[in-house]
């Protein structure tokens, strides 16, 4: 080989080796690079939910159980449920290391699934349970916290009727005190439908719909169905009028008559005076003369004097 050609042959060779240790540390910068990414977001992938608020309600006397997550004690490290009732409060927790606490003390327990999922007994839901239930709990990964706000239900006392309203029929149909609101519907359209909701004293919610009906519409068969958590089923309410109500069209019909009794009875009573003074007039100008009549001398008186004539 020329000594141009081995130069040139050992400059390739030197290049390419230059390349591929090149090659070989942007290979290996990449990897580190790739692993560190790695490691970030599997860092940043823990999952923590913080403070999910859930609302809760349930009928009394039936067994609630909450679940503070889906993860079973393979995963989990510790659990605890911070509770805030009326009167007190307190907490029940445990432990994958078989620490455990409980200052309730009432009847409520942790109790684990088939799957060894952890949940909260609470037996015989009642108005004593009722509170601010907050969960904790940590697992390989993340952590999930929960607040639960528990309510009791209580059913509304429920009515409908019919009413004149502005000269239109309008449908009423009311669920009062009830714990939590109650969904109102119709069997029928109407020309309008509102809804009016009043929060009471103690959470208590009434729910008011009124229905404006429409000529055609047979009040018969107009239907008001109530829905309630508190109930197995709806209740259908046939909207009837109210004891002792008079529609509108009867008080003028009435006071017209009234006017009418009235003003015939002072007519009558006129008239009968009126015939009175006539009947007054007429006897007073049929009555017969006045006559001069002698007064006649007593027979016994007569009789005396002829005898004193004679003697």
């Amino acid at each position: 080989m020329l000594p141009n050609e081995s130069l040139a042959a050992a400059y390739s060779l030197k290049k390419n080796n230059t390349i591929l240790l090149a090659f070989s540390l942007y290979s290996m910068s990449s990897l580190s690079e790739t692993n560190q990414s790695t490691s970030v977001n599997s860092s940043a992938s823990a999952h923590t939910l913080t403070d999910a608020i859930r609302n809760l309600t349930f009928n009394p006397g039936s067994d609630v159980d909450l679940t503070c997550s889906n993860k079973t004690w393979n995963e989990m490290m510790y659990v605890i449920w911070k509770i805030k009732l009326e009167y007190k409060n307190c907490k029940i927790g445990f432990s994958s290391t078989g620490q455990s606490t409980d200052t309730c003390s009432d009847g409520r327990s942790l109790r684990n699934t088939s799957r060894s999922q952890s949940y909260l007994h609470i037996p015989n839901f009642t108005t004593d349970d009722v509170g601010v239930y907050k969960c904790e709990s940590a697992y390989n990964g993340g952590n999930e916290n929960y607040v639960i706000n528990m309510a009791i239900a209580v059913p509304p006392s429920i009515s409908a009727w019919l009413e004149q309203r502005d000269k239109k029929m309008v449908a009423v149909c009311k669920a009062e005190g009830g714990k939590p609101a109650a969904t109102v519907s119709w069997s029928h359209k109407g020309n309008s439908t509102s809804l009016e909701t009043l929060l009471g004293s103690e959470g208590f919610i009434t729910v008011e719909s009124r229905l404006e009906l429409t000529e055609d519409v047979n009040t018969e068969n107009l239907a008001c169905t109530i829905r309630h958590i508190y109930w197995d089923k709806e209740r259908i309410l046939i909207p009837k009028l109210k004891k002792g109500y008079i529609p509108w069209l009867v008080v003028p019909t009435v006071a017209v008559v009234c006017v009418f009794l009235v003003g015939l009875f002072f007519a009558q009573k006129k008239l009968i005076m009126w015939r009175r003074s006539q009947q007054s007039d007429t006897s007073q100008s049929k009555s017969p003369p006045t006559e001069d009549v002698d007064e006649v001398e007593p027979y016994a008186s007569y009789i005396q004097r002829v005898n004193s004539i004679y003697n």
